[in-house]
């Protein structure tokens, strides 16, 4: 059985940009990236209803990044440290 493929956000955009160009087919495209016509289209079709948001919020991302949240993570367990130490020294 084969392994599912993961295709990044920037993949999926320039496949999906390529398609909205309409320089070739869909099926051109496909063989190119090699991926299934029907995923080049489900990627244009997803492109096309998600570009009213863009606009909407002004083309910033929605919350906070991956990257963000894992820094957020590490303060967190940092502070918690930190936090767990010091309580130990106020009760000696």
């Amino acid at each position: 059985m084969a392994k599912r493929r993961k295709f990044t956000d920037q993949f999926k955009a320039k496949v999906a940009l390529e398609a909205l160009r309409g320089d070739k087919t869909i099926q051109e495209i496909a063989a190119k990236h090699q991926v299934h016509p029907d995923q080049v289209s489900t990627w244009k079709r997803q492109a096309v209803e998600g570009m009213a948001d863009v606009f909407a919020r002004g083309g910033k991302p929605d919350g906070p990044t991956e990257a963000e949240i894992k820094e957020l993570h590490a303060k967190i367990g940092r502070l918690a440290v930190e936090n767990d130490f010091l309580s130990e020294g106020l009760k000696r």
